[in-house]
């Protein structure tokens, strides 16, 4: 009685799904609608504070309304977040130091890119198609997707590619809007 009660309660505030799965807050998930679909994200804080707040700022200013998938290598990871499409962009906020963790860089893992400076990440993310084991420690997971793998799959590949899929639309769960 006492378990079903605190279930319902955990429930009620999003943290628990029906099959008893713990869930990312509305907070902490990001939605990514795509011009191949909708892609969830939970968010990891506990991995990268830093980075996960930046995400956040520039979700919250629309800075990825619009913006392509500029680098797509199959087999590998789908990266934006540049608002030149060039690779060579980013926000007009600062870098992040890098938060480098033990977290493996498997399929759905979503990393931050950055030149070849441990310290500049700043916009630019990438999401993993397969293993990149070679890039654990070396860059930083803030995030998984939960939801829409199948869409990632479906992005248009080449470095740029001929015809870029984009973000129409980046936003937290817990914004309506």
């Amino acid at each position: 009685m006492i378990r079903r009660t605190i279930l319902a309660a955990l429930a009620a505030t999003g943290l628990v799904l029906a099959t008893g799965a713990y869930a990312a807050s509305p907070d902490n998930t990001l939605i990514l609608e795509t011009s191949k679909g909708k892609v969830t994200i939970e968010l990891k804080p506990d991995l990268a504070p830093k980075h996960v707040a930046q995400i956040k700022t520039l979700v919250g200013k629309h800075f990825y309304d619009g913006i392509i998938f500029h680098r797509v290598i199959e087999g590998f990871m789908a990266q934006t977040g540049d608002p030149t499409g060039t690779g060579m962009g980013g926000s007009d906020l600062p870098d992040i130091p890098g938060e480098f963790s033990k977290a493996h860089f498997g399929r759905g893992a979503v990393g931050m890119a950055r030149s070849q400076d441990p310290n500049s990440a700043n916009s630019q993310f990438f999401i993993m198609f397969d293993d990149g084991s070679f890039l654990d420690g070396q860059y930083t997971v803030w995030g998984e997707v939960t939801d829409g793998m199948d869409v990632v799959d479906k992005i248009n590949r080449g470095e740029p590619p001929a015809n870029p899929d984009k973000i129409v639309k980046a936003r937290l769960a817990s914004d309506p809007n």
